[in-house]
């Protein structure tokens, strides 16, 4: 099953960007902690010491800010060095291996800002993930 071509409604981002920005930060930063920790993210902490992030959701109005702090992910609020922007369903695609990163940019439904280095970094760890070990995934197949 492939996931379909769905975009929220405007509606629907215009009322999830009015929401506190903290609590999905935390909740991502959370997620990032786990799944590193039960090695499905092999995720090399020192090369993203001090950096932040930014996950942007662009068909929810979501906006996900972490930073990497020593050998955990934390909530942040300062400008990122890099941000991630798609819709919901291709974060998804991307999460259930139907489209790699690379397909998603080149195709511009993953937009990559910032730092290049930084951005060819976590491009290669979102490539390196196994993502059929994570809950959501496996919630989303059953």
């Amino acid at each position: 099953m492939r996931i379909p071509e769905l975009i929220l409604p405007p509606a629907g981002a215009s009322l999830l960007s009015r929401l506190p920005a903290t609590p999905p930060s935390w909740l991502l930063a959370s997620m990032l902690n786990l799944l590193k920790k039960r090695g499905v993210l092999p995720v090399d902490m020192a090369l993203l010491e001090g950096k932040r992030f930014e996950v942007h959701v662009k068909d929810a109005g979501l906006r996900l800010r972490v930073a990497a702090q020593g050998d955990t992910f934390a909530a942040s609020r300062g400008e990122p060095d890099l941000r991630l922007a798609a819709n919901c369903c291709d974060f998804a695609r991307m999460m259930l291996r139907e489209e790699d990163p690379d397909t998603l940019f080149f195709q511009r439904k993953l937009s990559i800002e910032g730092d290049t280095e930084l951005g060819l970094i976590i491009k290669n760890l979102l490539d390196s993930v196994d993502w059929s070990q994570t809950p959501l995934a496996r919630m989303m197949a059953s």
